[in-house]
């Protein structure tokens, strides 16, 4: 993999498992939009970029193309967003061997990667993802964003918004939050709100600790169960071995691999076995084959 910067643009060269459609829309991450030109453009720790990703089916390799940003962000931020330095090549091959229905589920969303993202936006995130479509989550995410986070701008000089730090939140009142159609979870955004604003760092802190430790804290979030937990440490957190499990999950690994829809305690030791440690990954390469095919709908 070599890097070079020009003209605002971070040209990274040698890049596989790759591909733009797979990781933004697999549902991992909700403030990414596709571009007609087959590009994403969106908003991350405070940066406003445009990304696009140049591959060459003769080598499997590929130039992922990072608008507006310098070689210091790309070394700060985007490397380890994007998951730049692990193959995903030995991933799949471990996922995949003795097990035709991964194999599949891989051989479809064959450029997933999972995103280093930032562990407060990520934890309000998923606390608004609960029974909303994603267009829905998406919309809340943005207002919230352009009515209380700070202005950015973007590669063609327009005005995106950066998602908005806890004591802003915290200061809101559910009334501040009506126009952003949260519904019920806007109580949870303040409580969360207030909780993270008064000691961030304890957040943050948990991505370095035990998966356990971690749960622990999140479980206790107004707001957070199980499942929203297990998004928060998988999608920010670097915990590999979470295995998110909602409706869509318990469904096909109901149809896919035998289990009862209704055991959780089942399902988690079905995901365990199979997957291990890998099991985060797994579970994204599953759930973006089922719910873009329709299994287990």
């Amino acid at each position: 993999m070599t890097v070079r910067e020009e003209n605002k643009c971070i040209y990274v060269e040698g890049v596989r498992d790759f591909r733009l459609k797979d990781i933004f829309d697999c549902g991992q991450c909700f403030r990414w939009n596709a571009r007609e030109d087959g590009s994403y453009s969106g908003v991350a720790f405070g940066r406003a970029v445009n990304v696009n990703y140049i591959r060459d089916d003769n080598s499997g390799e590929g130039t992922l193309v990072i608008r507006n940003s310098n070689l210091e962000d790309f070394e700060k931020i985007w490397k380890k967003y994007f998951d730049l330095e692990r193959d995903y090549g030995e991933i799949k091959s471990q996922l995949s061997e003795n097990d035709t229905v991964m194999a599949g589920a891989i051989a479809f969303g064959e450029g997933i990667r999972i995103l280093n993202q930032d562990e407060w936006e990520t934890l309000i995130s998923f606390i608004l993802s609960q029974n909303r479509n994603i267009p829905l989550i998406k919309k809340s995410i943005e207002e919230i964003s352009r009515r209380y986070g700070k202005p950015v701008e973007d590669e063609n000089g327009e005005i995106k918004y950066a998602f908005p730090e806890p004591e802003v939140l915290a200061a809101l009142s559910e009334e501040d939050l009506a126009d952003c159609r949260l519904g019920y979870r806007a109580r949870y955004v303040l409580e969360t709100a207030g909780t993270v604003a008064s000691d961030s760092a304890e957040l943050y802190k948990k991505t370095g600790e035990s998966y356990e430790s971690a749960f622990k804290y999140l479980n206790g979030l107004c707001g957070v169960g199980p499942k929203v937990a297990n998004c928060i440490l998988l999608f920010s957190m670097e915990k590999y071995e979470s295995f998110p499990i909602d409706v869509w999950v318990r469904r096909l690994m109901s149809v896919l691999y035998g289990t009862d829809p209704e055991n959780l305690k089942e399902i988690r030791e079905c995901a365990e076995k199979n997957f291990g440690r890998l099991g985060g990954f797994a579970q994204q390469y599953l759930f973006y084959y089922a719910r873009e095919n329709g299994i287990g709908k």
